[in-house]
């Protein structure tokens, strides 16, 4: 079974998320951490519609790998 990550913390990745989406003009409505499951530390991302998933692949893409 699958276990969370140690020393990352699912709330502090979802505000980071969160932070780093905003600054460049991209609202997850949905992004949250998953309660259900805190053992695993899943952020949900959620559904979004068709033209921010196009506008979140390309902020991607320019950015590059890690």
């Amino acid at each position: 079974m699958p276990t969370k990550t140690p020393g990352v913390d699912a709330h502090a990745a979802a505000e980071s998320l969160r932070t780093a989406l905003t600054e460049i003009g991209i609202f997850l409505p949905s992004l949250a951490v998953d309660v259900a499951s805190p053992q695993l530390g899943l952020v949900e991302l959620g559904r979004v519609r068709a033209d921010v998933a196009t506008r979140l692949a390309r902020a991607l893409q320019r950015g590059g790998p890690e």
